[in-house]
């Protein structure tokens, strides 16, 4: 069952959003060759705790840290580690999702590493970036969910690139994850109709190469099947009783 929220509850909503992005504008200044993962996970930590803020992935269901980092053919929950360091030319999606007042913001984005970016890992991020700026237009009352994906695809397969089918994004609120499930590729005007009080995530997943993925052995880390690179951006959205569409993880 979707949980529709009032507009005084997407607004109770809006400090989880904005410390969601405040953590993503403050890793640009951290992210570069050298650095390890576990240090990100260690900022992000710090940084939500100090604010008043819990990080939510830290013990869902057994993920064993405060934050997911994806590097290169890494698709999503990568799991930091202070034996991994990031080098010039790497890509890393860094995935946060804080709790402040009872509410989940939930955001990511895909940052360059360093300067020696190859030509396909800057354009496989850029068109991802893009797909999801494009998929939140896409979203109008009576519109369907079927757009989101339908848009996502048109945006990104021209370019040679493939969406990942295996993870979707999902409603949010007082819970990490609720209905609806938001699949990123799909047929224009089939699914659940969008309405006034829905509140979700789009998180495209974007691969180099085939959509297809795997898990490790640590029941965690998804990787793509080929080795190929994997990019990702993620915002939480909400729709006002007004229909209008609002990012609650940014820009603030």
């Amino acid at each position: 069952m979707i949980k529709l929220k009032s507009d005084q509850e997407i607004d109770d909503m809006k400090p989880a959003g904005k410390m969601a992005w405040d953590l993503l504008e403050a890793l640009k200044l951290m992210i570069r060759p050298g650095i390890s993962t576990q240090e990100i996970n260690d900022f992000v930590h710090s940084f939500t705790l100090e604010r008043g803020g819990v990080c939510a992935p830290l013990n869902y269901k057994g993920f064993p840290k405060s934050v997911c980092t994806s590097v290169n053919h890494v698709v999503c929950h990568g799991i930091p580690s202070p034996k991994e360091f990031l080098k010039d030319g790497d890509i890393i999606n860094v995935d946060v999702t804080p709790i402040v007042g009872g509410y989940h913001g939930d955001a990511s984005r895909t940052y360059f590493v360093g300067s020696n970016i190859s030509l396909v890992a800057r354009r496989l991020v850029e068109a991802t970036e893009r797909s999801l700026q494009l998929a939140i237009e896409a979203v109008v009352v009576g519109g369907r969910v079927g757009d989101i994906g339908a848009t996502i695809q048109e945006a990104v397969e021209g370019l040679g690139f493939s969406v990942v089918r295996d993870f979707v994004g999902h409603g949010i609120g007082k819970t990490f994850h609720e209905e609806p499930q938001i699949p990123h590729y799909g047929v224009r005007g089939r699914g659940i109709r969008f309405e006034p009080g829905m509140v979700f995530t789009i998180e495209p997943m974007i691969n180099q190469g085939g959509y297809g993925t795997k898990v490790l052995s640590d029941g965690w880390t998804a990787v793509t099947a080929d080795g190929k690179l994997s990019a990702q951006f993620e915002h939480t959205i909400a729709i006002r009783s007004t229909g209008k569409v609002e990012i609650l993880t940014g820009p603030y």
